[in-house]
């Protein structure tokens, strides 16, 4: 798979008691503050909730265009788990 196989899987995954909330950074370094999405094949629409310099409120955004997802709401790591992430035990 393609990363940006992963981060649609991640996104079409998103459960609905998981804050909607985050940054997602580019890889052109461009960092997305968003609040709200929608996804479709191959793309994410990002709703902003202040306009960017552009006046743009929302942006739409190729899946392989995603470097990382920053999660800006506090909660206990363990919350991931509902995106699908696991821990590994070291012995």
């Amino acid at each position: 798979m393609q990363a940006a196989d992963y981060w649609q899987q991640l996104f079409e995954g998103w459960p609905p008691s998981f804050p909607t909330r985050g940054i997602v950074v580019t890889n052109y370094q461009e960092s997305i503050v968003f609040v709200r999405f929608m996804i479709s094949d191959g793309m994410v629409v990002l709703e902003r909730d202040k306009p960017d310099s552009s006046d743009a409120r929302k942006v739409v955004l190729p899946f392989g265009s995603i470097a990382a997802l920053k999660i800006t709401d506090t909660f206990e790591l363990e919350r991931f788990q509902e995106l699908g992430f696991r821990s590994v035990t070291q012995e």
